[in-house]
């Protein structure tokens, strides 16, 4: 069975790579850790990872191009004998696909939340003016285009 894309519209142009990005996130969708998205402020977000048993070193945060990645690896303490382990020593790793401009401003972990700070940019509008020209008599046209850009204030 084949499945329709929602950026399969002739009027979407080039969001192949964002579709592709979509679906490599929906496949490691696992459920754990529970995290919260915030908003904090005007620009600013919080994303804060409930990561109950972990400490600082055992926590890697990465951002590579705008995929940030949270992992989670725990060392099994062979000196504890459980009579039961209801808290699981699991690793993890948990991705958010972030937007153009949005930048990491700081991590800290508290009292089992890991909470990592992202501001947002503010975007000003751009206006492209397109050139066009016209094309020979001929049947031989032009192909020539000037793009200029300028930022509205």
């Amino acid at each position: 069975m084949s499945r329709v894309s929602v950026f399969s519209s002739p009027l979407l142009l080039g969001f192949d790579q964002f579709e592709r990005t979509l679906d490599r996130l929906a496949k490691n969708a696992d459920g754990y850790p529970p995290y919260n998205i915030e908003r904090i402020g005007e620009n600013g977000l919080r994303i804060t990872l409930a990561v109950a048993g972990f400490t600082s070193s055992e926590l890697v945060i990465e951002l590579v191009e705008n995929q940030l990645t949270v992992r989670g690896k725990q060392t099994d303490d062979g000196d504890r004998i459980y009579l039961h382990r209801g808290i699981a020593a699991r690793q993890f790793q948990r991705a958010f696909m972030l937007a153009d401009g949005i930048e990491v401003t700081g991590a800290r972990l508290d009292n089992g939340l890991l909470a990592i700070d992202l501001v947002r940019p503010l975007l000003e509008p751009r206006i492209r003016t397109i050139r066009i020209d016209a094309g020979t008599a001929a049947g031989g046209a032009d192909h020539t285009i000037d793009i200029t850009a300028r930022r509205s204030r």
